[in-house]
């Protein structure tokens, strides 16, 4: 039975308070940690947005979003939590406005101060000098800051400068809620603390991996965001890179947080960059047309898109064959994609093995060995192997996976990733935020393929809303002899 131990008391301003992030993760994410017995009931979580709003309408605000993501509710659990929430209307980036209404929320005992900015990264660095202006950028305050950290490194290194001036990188917690699914800190023990894995985690035993994000879902309201960055700037440069450094990184000398950020920054220095002579033929990109998805007729990217941007060339969807330069992972190709409109919700790490050297069984091919760690929506682990079917009448085999399920194997409701990361961020682990120079050693990698794609007009292939993802994909992938795990 896991244990849910209590983090000291704290104060959180949720700047963006009233926005999706806020109603969807956040608020609810620190009601369950309440429920559990994690947060104590001196601890203030302030939301701060410009709309004009009574504290007594935020709380409504805040109880209908806790009530759409909890099972089991409770009028009286609701009722204590409920004392914990205060709200403060304010355009923080104005000039001249007034701080007093939230310095007088703020318990001014020393405990941590979560400074938590659920906006547009736009304003990130005019809201971190207005703090550092109010005097709120003390030794206990910790900035979070959301993904996406600029649109590339020039951007990226603004950002990471007026951020820098106001508070210590050490303050600095740039979030990824993948690094808070159950299944991908797993995958650090499952490699680490078992001797049966590590041994064969390289090239003398891998044959390829593959890192999956496919979403079912489309725009949901964010379309002139989207349409601006695209799949690779939305999810590649921090999703997909970070699960790929969590794969492929050297075990760090402890999980101390710049050991473990320290080898996942050689990764991303050891991405073979992409070139207008490669990207052709390692990379696809595609937008979805309208199709079916879960028997509903869904319409095109196009048509979701306002009338003034009738040509838009944004990838919904990439794919892209990944090379790492060094002596772990020499040859072993990392196969990444994500996409919009698929057909189904899934985010998945796949390590394919060797096949056996020889065929041993006459009646059976040689099907490889397959670790499947599954992010969401099922959290588990599966490893399929070759065993023989009981019975009489000779050899016969099936390829079946031993399985770690953690709806079935863990009955405690365990938190989700928002849940994790926010009572990291009260305790300090950095362990499991972006560091710096890890955000722009992606961005320089990525920055490398959108240029590849620019100069050499990569084409927009198209795919049916409810597939798999345009066939190019699919050949991408068979020329190498090998096949999407699906």
């Amino acid at each position: 039975m896991a244990e849910f131990i209590p983090v000291e008391p704290f104060d959180i301003v949720i700047f963006g308070g009233t926005g999706d992030l806020s109603r969807r993760k956040l608020i609810p994410a620190l009601f369950h940690r309440y429920l559990d017995g994690q947060i104590d009931a001196s601890c203030r979580i302030v939301g701060v947005a410009r709309s004009e709003m009574s504290k007594s309408e935020f709380v409504e605000f805040a109880e209908n979003a806790c009530k759409a993501a909890s099972e089991n509710w409770h009028r009286d659990d609701w009722q204590n939590f409920a004392k914990l929430l205060e709200y403060v209307a304010m355009d923080v980036t104005e000039e001249g406005a007034d701080w007093d209404p939230l310095k007088a929320y703020l318990t001014d005992d020393g405990r941590p101060r979560v400074f938590y900015l659920a906006t547009t990264p736009l304003i990130y660095v005019a809201t971190c000098e207005a703090l550092g202006r109010a005097g709120l950028n003390t030794p206990n305050a910790r900035l979070v800051l959301e993904k996406p950290i600029g649109k590339d490194l020039e951007s990226a290194n603004a950002i990471n400068e007026g951020v820098g001036a106001v508070f210590d990188e050490h303050a600095i917690y740039r979030i990824d809620h993948y690094l808070g699914k159950e299944t991908v800190q797993n995958l650090l023990v499952l490699r680490f603390a078992n001797a049966l894995l590590e041994p064969v985690w390289s090239r003398n035993a891998i044959d390829h991996v593959q890192i999956t994000v496919a979403e079912s879902i489309g725009l949901e309201g964010r379309a002139d965001y989207y349409d601006r960055s695209g799949a690779v700037r939305d999810m590649v440069q921090n999703h997909l890179l970070q699960l790929l450094c969590l794969t492929a990184m050297e075990p760090p000398n402890t999980l101390d947080a710049d050991d473990v950020r320290t080898e996942k920054i050689k990764v991303l220095k050891a991405l073979k960059p992409f070139t207008a002579e490669t990207v052709g033929a390692d990379t696809v990109r595609g937008q979805y047309e309208a199709g079916l998805v879960d028997g509903e007729p869904v319409i095109s990217y196009l048509e979701t898109l306002s009338d003034d941007k009738p040509e838009s060339k944004t990838e919904t969807y990439a794919a892209l064959k990944v090379e790492i330069r060094n002596g772990r992972w020499a040859d072993v190709p990392f196969y990444l994609r994500t996409g919009k409109r698929m057909k189904s919700r899934k985010s998945n790490i796949v390590i394919q093995f060797k096949a056996t050297p020889h065929r041993l069984f006459d009646n059976a091919d040689r099907v490889p060995n397959r670790l499947v760690m599954n992010l969401q929506p099922d959290e588990g682990m599966r490893l399929y192997m070759q065993v023989k079917e009981p019975g009489p009448g000779g050899l016969r085999l099936q390829y079946l996976p031993l399985n770690l399920s953690y709806a079935e194997n863990f009955t405690l409701r365990y938190p989700d990733a928002y849940e994790r990361l926010l009572m990291d961020i009260v305790r300090g682990n950095l362990a499991l935020f972006m560091r710096r120079d890890e955000v722009e050693e992606a961005w320089r990698w990525v920055d490398q393929l959108l240029a590849s794609w620019a100069e050499t007009d990569q084409p927009l292939e198209t795919y049916a809303a409810g597939s798999q993802g345009p066939t190019q994909a699919a050949v991408m992938m068979d020329r190498d002899r090998r096949t999407w795990w699906q």
